[in-house]
């Protein structure tokens, strides 16, 4: 696991190589995630948890401010698209991206929780969409990461299938606790998954809400979850109309 710093004073988009100009996407954002931590950042679409998420991966380095993870994290990503390479099984997918210390046991033991088992031989194309997401999650844990980031993962799929998702999420991150930043629009589907949730404003994104989730998991039900949504839709407008 490892302990994240999150200080990004601003982060530019321009709109073409060649612009001159150049619009704020991020400014003065500052965020800290401790070591175990399950943190889901909430904001509208288009308001930069996306690139965010680029930022902390390294993906994109063309920023000022310091992103800090102590020692060199191990680090899996899940895209909004599961990104799976077309002329490779789900199982050749997954061992693209597995260290050499990989523990094959607990990949099969990873296909089994999320109901692949019988499907690893299989081409991308035979997958349904919540297969694919599926699949996506077991090459993400199967690295055995320090610091797990997810970009949307349900989105596109129906409720049911979400909610399936989103318990194989927790039990796969109970069985070995990661750091996670976990990017949603959807404040129910934050409220079930997080231990915070850090409310992100319109872009330029900054953190403009930080809260901690007190109901356990496991007692998540949906009246409690449908209760503390109205509360917090409450607080966060009238945070958002000081900002």
């Amino acid at each position: 696991m490892t302990h994240l710093s999150i200080d990004i004073r601003r982060k530019d988009y321009r709109k073409g190589a060649r612009s001159q100009a150049a619009a704020p996407v991020i400014e003065n954002l500052q965020l800290t995630v401790s070591s175990g931590e399950f943190v889901c950042l909430v904001g509208a679409s288009g308001c930069g948890k996306t690139t965010l998420l680029n930022l902390v991966a390294g993906l994109d380095q063309d920023y000022e401010g310091t992103i800090g993870h102590g020692v060199k994290p191990r680090l899996s990503y899940v895209f909004q698209n599961p990104r799976l390479l077309p002329w490779r099984s789900v199982r050749e997918n997954i061992e693209l991206a597995l260290p050499p210390d990989h523990d094959p046991d607990y990949v099969d033991h990873l296909f089994e929780i999320v109901g692949l088992r019988d499907a690893q031989a299989l081409y991308p194309e035979r997958l349904s969409v919540g297969m694919s997401r599926r699949a996506a999650l077991v090459r993400a844990f199967a690295v055995n990461p320090d610091l797990l980031l997810m970009d949307e993962p349900l989105v596109s799929l129906d409720p049911p299938t979400a909610r399936r998702i989103r318990e194989l999420i927790i039990q796969l991150w109970r069985d070995r606790p990661h750091t996670v930043l976990f990017v949603t629009h959807d404040l129910s589907e934050a409220i079930e998954l997080g231990d915070r949730l850090v409310f992100l404003s319109p872009s330029p994104a900054r953190v403009i809400g930080d809260i901690a989730i007190d109901l356990p998991r496991g007692q998540r039900n949906t009246g409690q979850i449908d209760e503390l949504k109205a509360r917090l839709q409450r607080d966060y407008s009238a945070l958002a109309e000081l900002l």
